[in-house]
Parts: structure tokens; C-alpha cells; sequence
């Protein structure tokens, strides 16, 4: 009958019934009938078809506004619910096979209402607002029967409760299926929140499982996340739960008990859903770092937070072997280079928490906790990622104060006595990499703190990861009028001060105070005039003062360019790459010593480039320097790759000549013969060079008569027009780029004595791409780039570089790449694409495939940011060269002869015979 009504009925004569009529008898009946033949009815026919298509239209509207009169306004939900109680409540056959597959067939046509109606259907049966009302009901009809059937003293509950289970359970895991988990567990969170309350007496600040057990709701809130007999669905809305939990800031204690009441009684039951906590939770998922105390709470130490047992209770042997799983996992080296640093920093703070609630004793009977933790924090240090090293940091000071209290161990000056777990990537907001790119331009003079680098590797090693996003050039525009003005009056201005400060203080009763006769050092210590000298004594470990007043020498004595430079600077090198500045430098000084070096070896770099360079690319591969020293050298090297090219262009507005009177006339000036109205002749410079060796003079002139169009300015002069702006680039850095680059990038590979760039020292080969990346960017747009470009892809393209373990080099290859795609000019690319040179389009398309490959698959976010970034540069490169392509094959066109050359007329055709 039902058919029937829903057939001929609404589609024949359903429109000519009037609406009073239409409710009372046509919805009436549905609305009145059985909820769950009325839904099995209603959904199933959604997809049925109609003969025409206005047929077909009528049809599925009135399906649809049934659907929403009997689900949604007359709220069927809790009908059905209703229905299945009352069937069974004096009965024992609900769960018997036909009634089980009755609830799952209505449970599963519910749930399919969004994705069976029309695409112009109802907003009322669109997922998100039909979920939320359906799932609303449910939780509220499911809490309801649950009460009415324990004051039922002749129901049989266990069963009238296992068919709204049932039901419950199959209705929640279809939604979550879905992808409607967000509209569940945002309207879990209220009505559990309220039950919680509901539970604690007026008279009781704390809750605990016997008030809850006394509430007849709780019945419900038990058993409901175990009715979800899909595991999956259940993990998605734990997941989700706790998220939102920790988005509306929930306290722990709250938090904690919503867990419970939820997760507790299927926990101690099921084995999946420990593991769900205990495993994924905390070796696999990534949570804000409030969920992960969460977590800790209920699964680990099952006590609530902030309570007065948590002291007091002794720790479980399941406690033990989490953390002792936690820690093995988290000391192994490949965990560090495999893994995101969100992943490793939400480890690190579930061992830190841990740590936090042991005592030593607790902790002598661990089984190799100590050796875990120990290596752990070992690799960690190695790390050149200050966050990494951050972690070991927190890790070991935590167990410090387990060990011995009193002596808490600081491995890092920013430690502080409590530690922050969140590292700034385990927020309750987002879980983001942290960025440790420093931009080439904004990197601070400061240089690296390497003081005792042999000894402490780890604490020598600052992140310089390159940033891809840094931009190639900073140009800045200066005019050399206003330079000049500006040197002057900075100059007057000085002298004006200097004069007037001389005046105040000999008006000042302090000038007449006796002057300070007592020793002092620095007049005494020597000057040194010679290179010679100042080698010699960077020689001396046994003089420290000696040294040190060296090191204050060499910048200023090397920037002076003197005549022995060039003969001395090869020795000058070698003495400033093995003075010890943490043997001869106060404590607390070493990174001024290590500064001074640095400028030393820079400045040597920038005035005698390629007897400096002779010396310190021999010593990078050489046996005698340790790995501190190696990264010295390619810091400087970098440093003065940048200053070499001075990567900005001065650009010079022309001055404006005084205008030519009849009072100073001049031979060169134009006669001021021409059409009335004409602007007086001035003169200007000629473009192209800073100094002009050639007069030019231009005037305006207006429109002759009936010109529509504005005049025009006519130019006078020996040369041709060109733009009134100057260009002048100031990079010297191509002429030297290939003694920076070609000779570090022979013998990488190679293992020698005390060397191994591939696998121990990968801190020095990432130093070492991150350099050569820079060289690139300094050659941008000049041949040079072109010719030692493939030298660079040849390295970078090498498996052993490209698919390096450690994310560090994997930084520098994506920034090298980066480098090249901006070095390149599309020209040049065009043209060998033109020739047919295999090599650069094989190369540029394995940066595409590379970075590509990052992007979607590799662990570590800052990789997969700058791999994106990558991919953008190669596409504005592509699109560059192809617009060359097109100019160049529209000029070719342009100029290309027809094969009948005989019917051409070619002008001066005896000059080509």
C-alpha cells in the first residue's frame, strides 16, 4: 500500500489535492505508521525512476518531504528507538538472527539518506545538518530508554538494552564511516559533559567511579563506544573527541573522566582497545601535547590527574613496559632521520612525562631504561637541528632529577628548570614543523659558537638549514646624488658633533678630574705591521695574549691589502684554520675569538681569493682538520661567496642639467630655431656609463596643428636614445665562481682517514650543498651559472645525496636545486632545448620528479615545504622558456625565405653574390 501511495498517487494526483487535505489523509499515514517500515519504505525508493523526467521530479520531491516530516520534524529517530524497546522489552528473541538484521537494514538506510537524495534536494537532508539531527536524537532517545527501563522493574533490560545498543552502535559507526565524525563528536561532548555533572553531588568537588555508577544514565555512557563493534569508527571518534576536547580547553580532571566513562569498561575487556591507546596513540598518532597527558592519565598511569592517589600509587607493570617500549623506540638512530619532527617531539614529551612521575628507586628495576636513554639523547646532540638537540636536552635534564635531584643537568643554556613539552610544535591550535631556515640576508653577523669542537661536536653545530624561500637578490635602489649628499652631510654632521662635544666637556668641572695613569693592556700589547708576523704568531698556543691580539689584527691588517698579500695568504689561512679560540679565549669569550677568525678568513677570501681558496679547499678534505674546522671553512666560504657578489644594483636617476640660456651660449647647444611653442634645450647625460664622455641635449616639443595624439620629446646627441635610468652591478663573484664551487665538489664521496661527508659527517656535506647552493644563487642570471650548473646537478642527482637518510642534507639539496632553477636563464635553457642538449632538460626534469617525490612522501615537513616550493620555481622557469621558445620561433618565422627564391626581390642582391 505503501508503494502504491508513493507511486500513482504522488505522482497523478497528489499535485491537485489541497495542502489541508494532502496532510490529513496522505502524510497521516505515514507519519502515524510503523517508524522502521516507514523508512524502509521512504529511502529505498529514492532511487527508483520515473517514465518522464517532471514525473520523476514530483516523485522525489514528495519522497524527500516525507522524509523530512517523518525523520526530522516528527522525530522519527527516537520513534524507532522507541520501537525496538518496546518489541523487546518483555521478550528474549531480539537478538536472534532476523531481528539483528533488522536493526543493521534500518541502521544502514538511515544513515544513507544524505547520500541517496537529489543534488537540489532539501538542505535539511544534507549530511552535515540531517547527521546532526539524527544523531541528536539518538543520543537523547538512547539515554531516555536507558533510564525508563531501570525504573521498569518487569522489563527485561539486558535485552530491551542490547536491541537500542545494537541500533545505537550501528547508526554511529555508518555516520563516522562517512566522514561525519566532527558532527558526532560535537554532539557527544555537551551531553556527556552534562552527565559528568549530573553525577557529582552539590555537597562533592571530585568525581569518582562509584558516584558515576549510581546514575542511571551512566548505564548508557558505558556501553555505547563498545556497541561501535567497528574498530575503525571507533578510532576515528577517539580521535576526533580528543581533539575537540583539547580545542574548547578542557581541564585534565574532565577530560579524564570522559575517557573513562566512555573507554573504561570496553578497555579492561578488550585487547584492540588498549592497544589503541597504548600503540597508536603514542607510538603512531600525533596530538596536541594536553591529549597526550590525556592519554598518559587514563592508559598509562590510570589515575585521574591532580589527585591525591597519584602520588601514592604504585606503578603498574604495564606502565613499566610502555615506557621501556617508548624509549627503545626513541633511541634508535634511524627513529631520528626517518621520522617528522612533530612525531619525534610528541615521543620525547611522552618519555619526559613519564620520566616525571618516577622515583630512582622505581627506576633501578627498569631494565635497560638508562642504556635507551643515554644513547637516545647521544644521537640527538649530534643532530645539527636545534630542536632535535632541544629534545635531548629536556630529555636528559628530566632524568637528572630522577637520578640525583640536587645536580639537575643542563646541557643547553636556554634550559629551564621546568620544561616545556610542547617544543612550539605539540599546540593545541595546530601541529606545525618549525621552521629552522634562516634567510641568507637576515643571518645575523654573529657567527656559530664552536668553542671546544672536538670535544663538543654537538654543542658546536648551530642550524643553519638553507631557506629556499630566501630571495635570489636584495635589490635596492640608491641614487648616487642623494648617496653622495648623504656621505657629506653624515660627514659635516660628525664634525659639527665632534666640535660641540669638545666644548661641553670643557665647560664640565669633570675635565679637570685627573687623568687615569694605571697600566692598561692594550697599549701595550703589540702591533702588528707584517702578515708574516701575524702568522707566526697565531703559531704560538703557549702566548694566548699573543693570539688573541692577532686574531684582532688579521681583519683590519688583511682588508688593507698590502704588497706581500698575495704572497702570504696561503700561510695566513692554514695558521687561522688551526688556532684553537677556545684554548687561548676567556670562558664565556669563545665566540668573540671565533668571530674575529672568521672575519679574518673572510676578509682573506674577499682580497686574495684565489691563493685563499688554493689552501682552504686542499684543507676541507684534508686529515689534519677535525669536523669543526671543516664547517669553519665552508661557513667562510659562503660568507664570502656573498660579499664578493654584493648582489645589488645601483640605480641612478639623471640629473637634470641646468637649461641653456642666451646669456651662456654654447657651440655644442641646438640653434632655438623650430616650431613655436618649443621648450628650451637641456642637457643630459649619457646613459650607459657613470661618467659621460658625450653631451646630449633634449626639448619638448608640442603637436603640430590637427594632431590629436601629445608631443613628443625630441633628443639631440652623439648617441642612441636609451632609458634615463642607470644599472650598475657591483658582483664580482663569477669571475671567481669556479675556484668556489668546481674543487669542493671532487672527492665528497670519497672515505678517507678522518673523513666520511656520506655518513658520519653528513652535517658538512648538508654545510657543503647549502654553500655551493649559494654560489649559485651569486651567478644568477650571468653565463657562469650555465656552465657550472650540470657540475652541481651531476652531485645533488647522486643517490647517495638526493636520498641521504638524514633530512639535513635532503634541506640542502632541495635548496641547491632551488638555486639552480633561479640561476638559469630561460635563454639558456631555451637554446639547449633548441640544440637538443639532453643533459639540462634530463637534469631540470629530475629536480620535478625529486621534489615531487618529497613533497608527497618524505617525513620531514620542512622537506616537503620547501619541495613545494621547489615545484613552483620549476613551473615559472618552465613557463619563462617556453615564452622563449615562442619568441624565438616567431622571429625565425619572421625571417625565414620561401623555397622559390627566384620570385624574391632581395635589395643589394650583388652584395651576397
Amino acid at each position: 500500500m505503501m508503494k502504491g501511495s508513493l507511486g500513482d498517487v504522488a505522482v497523478k494526483w497528489l499535485r491537485k489535492v489541497h495542502a489541508s487535505a494532502r496532510n490529513e489523509i496522505y502524510d497521516s499515514f505515514f507519519v502515524k505508521g510503523p517508524p522502521t517500515e516507514v523508512i524502509q519504505a521512504l529511502v529505498p525508493a529514492l532511487s527508483e525512476k520515473e517514465d518522464s523526467k517532471e514525473d520523476h521530479r514530483a516523485f522525489c520531491l514528495n519522497l524527500e518531504r516525507l522524509l523530512i516530516l517523518c525523520l526530522l520534524d516528527n522525530k522519527g529517530v527516537s520513534q524507532i528507538l522507541a520501537e525496538f524497546t518496546c518489541c523487546s522489552k518483555h521478550g528474549n528473541d531480539v537478538l536472534k538472527p532476523d531481528k539483528t538484521m533488522l536493526v543493521s537494514r534500518v541502521a544502514q538506510l538511515l544513515a544513507s539518506v544524505p547520500d541517496k537524495a537529489r543534488l537540489g534536494a532539501s538542505g535539511a537532508l544534507a549530511s552535515t545538518s540531517f547527521f546532526k539531527n539524527v544523531v541528536s536524537q539518538l543520543l537523547a532517545g538512547a539515554e531516555a530508554a536507558t533510564v525508563q527501563l531501570a525504573a521498569d522493574k518487569d522489563a527485561t533490560e539486558l535485552c530491551a538494552l542490547s536491541s537500542v545498543f545494537l541500533f545505537v552502535g550501528e547508526v554511529l559507526s555508518r555516520v563516522s564511516r562517512r566522514g561525519s565524525t566532527g558532527i558526532l563528536v560535537a554532539e557527544l561532548i555537551p551531553r556527556i559533559r552534562n552527565h559528568l555533572h549530573r553525577c557529582v553531588p552539590s555537597d562533592h568537588k571530585a568525581i569518582s567511579p562509584e558516584m558515576m555508577q549510581h546514575v542511571s544514565q551512566s548505564q548508557f555512557w558505558f556501553n555505547v563506544v563498545e556497541a561501535m563493534r567497528d574498530q575503525h569508527s571507533i578510532e576515528r571518534l577517539t580521535e576526533e573527541l580528543l581533539r575537540q576536547l583539547a580545542s574548547q580547553h578542557i581541564s585534565d580532571e574532565e577530560a579524564y573522566w570522559i575517557l573513562w566513562t566512555l573507554f573504561n569498561q570496553s578497555f579492561k575487556r578488550l585487547t584492540v582497545m588498549r592497544s589503541m591507546f597504548v600503540d597508536k596513540f603514542l607510538l603512531w598518532k600525533t596530538f596536541p601535547l594536553c591529549c597526550l597527558r590525556w592519554i598518559l592519565h587514563y592508559a598509562v598511569f590510570e589515575c585521574p590527574p591532580n589527585s591525591t592517589t597519584e602520588t601514592l600509587m604504585q606503578r603498574t607493570p604495564d606502565f613499566f613496559g610502555t615506557l621501556q617500549s617508548l624509549v627503545s623506540i626513541w633511541s634508535r638512530k634511524e627513529f631520528v632521520q626517518s621520522h617528522s619532527v612533530e612525531q619525534q617531539a610528541y615521543i620525547t614529551a611522552a618519555i619526559g612525562l613519564c620520566l616525571e612521575k618516577l622515583t630512582k628507586k622505581e627506576l633501578e628495576t627498569t631494565k635497560d631504561v638508562l642504556n635507551s636513554i643515554l644513547q637516545g639523547v647521544s644521537c640527538r646532540l649530534e643532530s645539527p637541528i636545534e630542536l632535535i638537540r632541544k629534545m635531548a636536552s629536556a630529555v636528559a635534564l628530566t632524568f637528572s632529577k630522577v637520578v640525583d635531584p640536587k645536580n639537575p643537568l643542563y646541557l643547553d643554556d636556554n634550559c629551564c628548570e621546568n620544561v616545556d613539552w610542547e617544543f612550539g610544535v605539540l599546540s593545541s591550535k595546530e601541529i606545525k614543523a618549525p621552521l629552522h631556515a634562516v634567510d641568507s640576508e637576515n643571518k645575523p653577523k654573529s657567527r656559530e659558537n664552536k668553542r671546544n669542537a672536538g670535544e663538543k661536536k654537538a654543542k658546536a653545530i648551530k642550524s643553519d638549514v638553507p631557506d629556499v624561500r630566501a630571495k635570489i637578490v636584495e635589490i635596492k635602489s640608491v641614487d648616487c646624488d642623494q648617496m653622495s649628499d648623504t656621505v657629506m652631510n653624515g660627514k659635516f654632521e660628525e664634525e659639527e658633533c665632534d666640535e660641540d662635544s669638545m666644548n661641553i666637556d670643557a665647560s664640565r668641572d669633570s675635565s679637570l678630574e685627573p687623568y687615569d695613569l694605571s697600566d692598561d693592556d692594550t697599549d701595550l700589547q703589540k702591533k702588528f705591521s707584517h702578515l708574516s708576523d701575524l702568522a707566526a704568531a697565531l703559531r704560538k698556543p703557549d702566548d694566548p695574549d699573543g693570539v688573541e691580539n692577532a686574531l684582532s689584527s688579521a681583519e683590519k691588517l688583511v682588508r688593507a691589502s698590502p704588497d706581500e698579500l698575495r704572497h702570504n695568504s696561503g700561510d695566513l689561512v692554514r695558521a687561522l684554520v688551526h688556532v684553537r679560540c677556545s684554548d687561548l679565549a676567556m670562558e664565556g669569550e669563545e665566540d668573540s675569538a671565533e668571530e674575529k677568525r672568521e672575519k679574518a678568513l673572510i676578509a682573506l677570501l674577499v682580497t686574495c681569493p684565489f691563493e685563499s681558496l688554493d689552501v682552504l679547499t686542499k684543507l676541507l678534505y684534508s686529515s689534519s682538520v677535525d669536523i669543526s674546522q671543516r664547517i669553519l671553512i665552508i661557513d667562510v666560504m659562503t660568507e664570502a661567496a656573498q660579499e664578493l657578489a654584493e648582489t645589488k644594483i645601483l640605480k641612478t636617476e639623471q640629473r637634470r642639467g641646468s637649461l641653456i640660456t642666451d646669456n651662456s651660449p654654447s657651440w655644442l647647444v641646438p640653434s632655438n630655431r623650430g616650431p613655436s611653442g618649443a621648450g628650451p634645450w637641456r642637457e643630459v647625460s649619457e646613459p650607459g656609463t657613470l661618467l659621460s664622455w658625450s653631451h646630449r641635449y633634449e626639448r619638448e616639443v608640442p603637436s603640430r596643428s590637427g594632431q590629436v595624439k601629445s608631443g613628443k620629446s625630441r633628443k639631440w646627441g652623439l648617441g642612441k636614445a636609451k632609458d634615463l635610468q642607470l644599472e650598475w652591478s657591483k658582483n664580482r663573484f663569477p669571475l671567481y665562481a669556479a675556484a668556489f664551487m668546481l674543487p669542493v665538489m671532487q672527492g665528497y664521496d670519497k672515505r678517507s682517514h678522518g673523513v666520511d661527508l656520506l655518513n658520519r659527517d653528513f652535517v658538512v656535506l648538508g654545510k657543503l650543498i647549502y654553500m655551493l647552493g649559494v654560489c649559485m644563487k651569486c651567478v644568477a642570471m650571468h653565463p657562469e651559472a650555465s656552465a657550472l650548473a650540470p657540475a652541481l646537478l651531476d652531485m645533488i642527482r647522486s643517490r647517495d645525496v638526493s636520498q641521504h637518510a638524514e633530512a639535513y642534507v635532503r634541506r640542502s639539496v632541495l635548496f641547491a636545486a632551488s638555486c639552480i632553477l633561479i640561476s638559469l636563464h630561460p635563454s639558456y635553457v631555451a637554446s639547449s632545448l633548441i640544440e637538443g642538449n639532453q643533459d639540462i632538460s634530463t637534469s631540470l626534469e629530475w629536480i620535478r620528479t625529486f621534489a615531487l617525490q618529497v613533497a608527497e612522501a618524505d617525513p620531514d615537513t620542512e622537506c616537503t615545504s620547501m619541495a613545494m616550493t621547489c615545484l613552483r620555481l620549476h613551473s615559472e622557469m618552465a613557463l619563462q622558456t617556453s615564452r622563449t621558445l615562442e619568441s624565438a620561433d616567431h622571429s625565425k618565422t619572421g625571417r625565414g625565405l620561401p623555397t622559390k627564391l627566384d620570385s624574391i626581390i632581395i635589395p643589394f642582391g650583388n652584395v651576397m653574390k
